[in-house]
């Protein structure tokens, strides 16, 4: 992080120990600024969680490790090595696809790789449209990264200027207006590679029929690499959280925000449940941001932000962490098995407001090398050498051993008594007979039962992050103006800023890092000058990748 060092005398609370709130904490203590993180958990990592399953512990949160330069840089602005600190390890197979149990497609990290898959399952000229779809995302992630991803509070005309024209061509040329849906369907004929790209919509937790085109920039961040983390994701948050604490910043588990205090129109510090107060001279939120403008914090900064009316949230899910053995189809790390109707998946979860009557199912096995080998005893996977990555190999896809899964359909995001209240046991019980039965047409057995699963709807994932419904990435994104309306990391009340997947960039581990990393600059630019309207750009990038990045294929 640039800048010189300020005296300790200025106090942050951070609320929050998710990765915004951590890389906020790590980024204002390596500033010299004395920080406190709080958190009601009894660990780092908010939705970076685990649960136990069949007596063992499953993510059950974020499960794909991408855009690893913002983790490099954000560890090295602190003087440390990612690489040291997490052992990542490239996955080749990004992610393996199903439409029923015949049709089978493999994205790699290898664009080559991928463009001869896809010629195989789709013919040449879906691979030649391929090749054209990758060129089109790299060019509007270029576009975007600086610009919008990495400025602070992007605006239409701000945008606009440090385009150019060049920039704005690029912009056009995907459609004024365009849906990400509509986009895709000019450039691929198969309806299946329309799904699947189209997908990259719900990683913002967004409908692919409503998003603007700009998100198949998601499809260059993923074939720019994925990683596994040994570990598990929670890794990441511990990582952070262990760096802070050598950085000098103090971090208290179990210690639940109910108040943030306001004094003279300005965010002054927390009150804790049980009475004690932190006083502070800025308070970071990160948290959904629902939290705050429905008062759970307290009337003071009740109007801090915009309120996010229910039909605006985002995606939730219904996920099923499970510890079981499985047989059937040859599962790799990350595995997506298509509904046949996509359109009729999110009229259902965003018109309709019901869990979807056939919906697609992530699965995330986290036992699984890359090459797709069964977990060995004792849950590791196997290391067999010559092993056939081919998607349509279905020998020794069984495994001998439980192995834990992460099993996600997408859901509406209506967990709270706002918009209906819970679904209703019968209506969760069809869901789940629907979707393991779609699994089991495309060949996927799973001998799940009452003690090696654990379900969370959204009800849960409501109480879990309350005043969200159940949201999991913040508000969805309906048109290219809502890439606007996202909060940014400066609030409207002095001395509160706001990080998470809930503000700009957006969500996922890597937006939420970057959002993180915006608040410390917003916070440290206004303490460098009396003006909040004071730009604030974060440096480095994908252009900026380190060499250990760049080496790791």
């Amino acid at each position: 992080m640039e800048g010189r060092p300020v005296s300790r005398a200025h106090r942050v609370v951070v609320i929050g120990a998710g990765i915004g709130g951590l890389v906020a904490a790590l980024q204002l203590a390596c500033r010299g600024l004395d920080v406190t993180l709080i958190e009601r958990a009894a660990t780092p990592g908010g939705k970076m969680r685990r649960v136990l399953a069949g007596g063992a512990l499953v993510d059950a949160g974020p499960t794909v490790f991408t855009m690893r330069w913002v983790l490099e840089q954000i560890f090295a602005s602190a003087g440390a090595s990612l690489a040291e600190r997490l052992k990542l390890t490239p996955l080749d197979v990004l992610a393996r696809h199903a439409w029923g149990p015949d049709h089978h497609l493999d994205l790699f990290a290898d664009a080559a790789r991928s463009t001869d898959a896809i010629a195989q399952f789709a013919g040449p000229d879906e691979a030649r449209r391929f090749t054209a779809f990758c060129a089109q995302a790299r060019k509007v992630y270029d576009t975007l990264e600086g610009p919008y991803i990495r400025s602070e509070r992007p605006t239409l005309l701000r945008m606009a200027t440090d385009l150019g024209p060049r920039g704005l061509s690029v912009l056009a040329g995907l459609g004024p207006f365009a849906t990400l849906w509509r986009s895709l369907a000019r450039r691929f004929r198969d309806p299946r590679l329309q799904q699947l790209f189209g997908r990259y919509a719900t990683y913002c937790g967004s409908s692919p029929f409503a998003a603007p085109a700009t998100l198949m920039l998601v499809a260059q961040v993923e074939m720019d690499g994925v990683w596994a983390v040994q570990g598990g994701m929670l890794a990441v948050a511990q990582a952070l959280a262990d760096l802070a604490q050598q950085r000098g910043a103090t971090l208290r588990y179990g210690a639940h925000c109910e108040e943030v205090l306001v004094q003279g129109g300005r965010a002054c510090g927390v009150r804790l449940a049980g009475g004690e107060t932190l006083a502070a001279d800025s308070v970071v939120f990160n948290g959904d941001v629902a939290a705050l403008s429905s008062g759970l914090l307290g009337g003071g900064v009740a109007r801090a932000t915009r309120a996010v009316a229910p039909e605006s949230r985002s995606l939730s899910a219904m996920t099923w962490a499970i510890h079981a053995r499985t047989s059937g189809f040859p599962l790799v790390r990350h595995n997506v098995f298509f509904c046949a109707d996509y359109a009729a998946e999110f009229s259902d979860i965003f018109q309709h407001r019901r869990l979807p009557r056939q919906g697609t199912v992530y699965v995330c096995a986290q036992d699984r090398d890359d090459s797709g080998n069964a977990p060995a005893a004792g849950g590791r996977a196997s290391t067999a050498d010559g092993a056939n990555t081919n998607a349509n190999a279905t020998a020794d896809a069984s495994a001998p051993h439980a192995e834990r899964l992460l099993c996600l359909v997408n859901a509406p995001a209506c967990g709270d008594a706002t918009d209906g209240g819970a679904f209703d046991p019968s209506e969760i019980e069809s869901c789940e007979q629907t979707h393991f039965a779609l699994l089991r047409h495309c060949g996927l057995t799973i001998d799940r039962t009452a003690d090696n699963t654990r379900l969370t709807t959204p009800a849960d994932f409501n109480r879990l992050f309350p005043a969200t419904g159940g949201a999991l990435y913040g508000q969805a994104s309906r048109g290219w103006m809502d890439s606007f309306r996202r909060p940014s990391s400066t609030s409207r009340l002095p001395g509160l800023y706001l990080a998470g997947g809930s503000v700009h960039p957006g969500p996922g581990v890597p937006m939420a890092a970057l959002s993180g990393q915006l608040a410390a600059e917003t916070l440290m630019a206004h303490l460098d000058s009396t003006s909040r309207s004071r730009r604030v750009r974060i440096s480095g990038g994908m252009s900026m990748r380190s060499a250990t990045t760049g080496n790791t294929r």
